[in-house]
């Protein structure tokens, strides 16, 4: 699925300026997106918000502030951020109402990956990569969730063939792992939520800026250019079917 993120690499402007443009039923996807973050707060506690400091993470993370709803947040510190993610957490962490909580690897098991794989193994196949994905991140989010009756996320419904259909409430899990997921941006478009952001100041990556609409690890994050799909950034090496981390993939 492609996107029109960018309307010209020649004439760079910030990412509020490239993209802010609310869809005509912006005001009513705003209203149903603190509708079902209220319901989330008060009734599934405890619940709490998985950020990868991207632009939806902070429109959400933005909207429990305000809302001065019950509800935590998280972040996996991967070892392997680019240093505007980290500097924007530390932001973050200095001005939220919400708690923010860091979740690392284990440091032995990163190291050992390391020296058994090398730090390029990602690079090598699809399976290394995302061996190191579950060094990383997913064992780190298994920590994260522990205790937790529901998380919220910030996929959308327009990022990817693979999450055209994401729900709202996914309660997909709940038999297996008691555990609901909220997804409140699901309907919303890229352009609503950078006309949230620019309506609101709220404080986002400035590898935004430089045309990483998606980002992840320094290692496997580029910008993208103009036509190509909104995740291309990501693992751009890899087939198209095959980039997800694991974290949003169902078994």
């Amino acid at each position: 699925m492609t996107s029109s993120l960018i309307s010209s690499r020649s004439t760079p402007a910030k990412a509020t300026e490239q993209n802010a443009k609310a869809s005509p039923e912006f005001a009513d996807k705003l209203a149903e997106t603190q509708a079902l973050l209220q319901r989330a707060a008060a009734n599934f506690t405890p619940v709490t918000q998985a950020s990868s400091l991207g632009a939806e993470d902070v429109v959400i993370t933005h909207l429990i502030n305000s809302l001065q709803l019950n509800i935590s947040v998280f972040v996996l510190e991967t070892g392997a951020l680019h240093t505007e993610t980290l500097a924007l957490l530390e932001r973050t962490q200095a001005h939220s109402r919400a708690p923010i909580q860091i979740f690392r690897p284990v440091a032995e098991s990163v190291i050992q990956f390391v020296r058994d794989k090398g730090q390029d193994a990602m690079y090598q196949s699809i399976a290394m990569r995302k061996e190191c994905c579950g060094v990383r991140k997913m064992e780190p989010l298994t920590r994260a969730l522990h205790g937790q009756k529901a998380w919220i996320t910030g996929l959308r419904q327009e990022q990817s063939s693979t999450r055209a259909e994401v729900p709202m409430l996914d309660d997909s899990e709940v038999a297996t792992k008691d555990l609901y997921k909220f997804n409140p941006l699901a309907r919303w478009t890229w352009g609503d939520v950078w006309h949230y952001i620019a309506t609101n100041q709220v404080d986002y990556n400035p590898l935004h800026d430089q045309f990483f609409p998606s980002i992840g690890c320094a290692p496997c994050t580029r910008a993208i250019s103009l036509g190509e799909a909104f995740r291309a950034g990501r693992w751009w090496w890899e087939d198209e079917a095959a980039k997800e981390c694991g974290l949003h993939v169902k078994k």
